[in-house]
């Protein structure tokens, strides 16, 4: 099953009751059948109620009056509510999988982030996870195009990256094809790599739509902000 990063939990069960549990699940205090209804991906109205309504007779989720609202909230007590936390967090045990994956990586990129619909969660089956890497020095890699206070000042914030050695060099490109098999193993999605050096990293963030894209956008794997995006604007988790 190709996992709709839009809605993770069709990898599961086409039914409404997926993304209604994660719904609740994540939510972390009781919500209306509208409340539910405006965050669940897929599904009208009518539908979250009748779901809502099947959940709470099998025990799953509790209702309850909370002044003039009828609300619904998870029974932690019961046995398969561990199954709605898992629900909820499909995109993140992904990413957790990547970055172990990337993290044993040698050598290991300077900086990796997926962009794009699945880091924004906006996507469906066709969709597939794209990856940004900024490998070390290797031979043959270009110089950038032009001298600017950016490569200065990424260039301190790299301290000098270690050239990696020829084995190395030989290495990576098995790296990148192991994590291209795992992630469709874990997904059924196709991994699309944007494989980049220093020099062409430094220059996209002068000029390119991806610089742009991955500072709005990305899901840090590794590396260094200095080479990624500001700060600020770091998102680790998602």
């Amino acid at each position: 099953m190709i996992m709709d990063f839009g809605d993770p939990t069709r990898s599961v069960t086409p039914t409404l009751d997926g993304p209604v549990l994660a719904v609740l699940a994540r939510s972390g205090r009781p919500l209306t059948v509208g409340e539910v209804a405006a965050q669940t991906p897929r599904g009208s109205e009518i539908g979250v109620r009748r779901c809502l309504g099947r959940l709470v007779d099998q025990g799953i989720v509790q209702a309850m009056e909370m002044g003039r609202n009828r609300v619904h909230q998870i029974n932690r007590e019961h046995v398969a509510a561990p199954v709605a936390d898992v629900l909820t967090n499909l995109r993140v045990e992904l990413w957790r999988r990547m970055r172990d994956e990337i993290g044993k990586w040698r050598p290991a990129p300077l900086y990796a982030c997926v962009f794009g619909s699945a880091a924004r969660g906006d996507g469906d089956i066709d969709s597939d996870v794209d990856l940004l890497l900024v490998h070390p020095p290797m031979p043959g890699d270009p110089r950038p195009s032009r001298p600017s206070s950016l490569l200065n000042s990424v260039a301190a914030l790299l301290v000098a990256p270690t050239p990696a050695t020829p084995a190395e060099a030989k290495r990576w490109p098995n790296q990148v094809d192991t994590l291209r098999s795992h992630v469709q193993a874990w997904t059924g999605n196709v991994l699309q790599v944007v494989d980049l050096s220093v020099a062409e990293w430094i220059n996209q963030q002068q000029s390119g739509q991806l610089a742009e894209e991955v500072r709005r956008d990305a899901i840090e794997m590794l590396g260094s902000v200095g080479i990624g995006r500001p700060a600020p604007a770091t998102k680790k988790v998602r």
